[in-house]
């Protein structure tokens, strides 16, 4: 097997027959990355950045063997030790949590895995009318430049709820900054006009993932989430996009709510670490 260090035109095909629960993966590998590991055939490795996942993709079909051998490219770089977390297929992660268990009993340098999030993917072919939308308050509202400070206020507050991993502060705020001026960022505002909570969408050729879905602690309950992404969902699909998002597959509130408004589950993963 042959490990190259670039991604090419055959990983974003291999990646089709996972392009819900892989979306991810797809983007970042046309970005700059850290570390990229493909064979173009049965492993794709991807770091973006620290202290983001690695993502590991194999087939369905991945024998003992190419588990192994993707197990000894991220140990090859250090990322065992606890440092990293990986995002991966549950038949992949099974391989690593029981030979991580076994090593990290005779070398410090391996730390014990285990399963850290549970995920869904989803995708939403035809969006659904939430039934409250004809009793909800507010409006949506498309971000603009002055809301960046307090668009960045919820986003760090989102990754300190979930525990996503965020980049730097300043990395953040600019990505934000971006994302303001690309118009993908949007709050609902309620009858007082204030801003409940935020949600953003990010195309990728054919799909748009929803994402940083945050509604503020005192606004919570009164339906402004479900109609939020509702909104956002429908300008994504008029757009000419699939909607999809992960969502955290043990938040069952979360997910109900999702599914109400036409989201259909597609594919399961999982993240492991330390």
């Amino acid at each position: 097997m042959i490990i190259d260090t670039f991604a090419d035109e055959r990983d974003f095909k291999l990646l089709e027959q996972d392009k819900y629960t892989f979306f991810v993966l797809r983007r970042i590998l046309g970005l700059p990355c850290e570390l990229i590991l493909s064979d173009h055939q049965r492993i794709i490795i991807c770091l973006s950045s620290h202290p983001f996942p690695v993502w590991i993709w194999t087939a369905d079909d991945a024998s003992a063997d190419e588990m192994q051998k993707a197990y000894e490219l991220v140990k090859e770089k250090g990322y065992l030790n606890g440092s990293c977390t990986f995002n991966m297929k549950y038949e992949l992660a099974q391989f690593f949590i029981k030979k991580s268990t076994e090593e990290s009993s005779t070398t410090q340098d391996i730390a014990k895995l285990s399963i850290k999030k549970n995920m869904f993917a989803y995708d939403n072919p035809k969006p659904l009318l939430p039934a409250s939308s004809t009793s909800i308050d507010g409006k949506l509202w498309q971000c603009q430049t002055a809301d960046l400070d307090e668009l960045f206020e919820m986003t760090c507050d989102f990754h300190k709820e979930t525990n996503v991993a965020m980049s730097d502060k300043e990395q953040t705020r600019a990505k934000i900054e971006q994302g303001i001026k690309d118009g993908l960022y949007y709050f609902w505002q309620n009858s007082e006009g204030k801003n409940t909570g935020c949600c953003i969408y990010r195309p990728n050729g054919q799909l748009a993932s929803l994402g940083a879905v945050y509604t503020r602690p005192e606004y919570r309950r009164h339906h402004y989430a479900e109609n939020l992404v509702y909104q956002v969902t429908k300008i994504a699909k008029d757009k000419g996009y699939i909607p999809m998002l992960y969502t955290d597959a043990d938040y069952i509130a979360s997910n109900a709510c999702y599914e109400k408004i036409g989201y259909i589950l597609r594919g399961k993963l999982c993240t492991i670490g330390q």
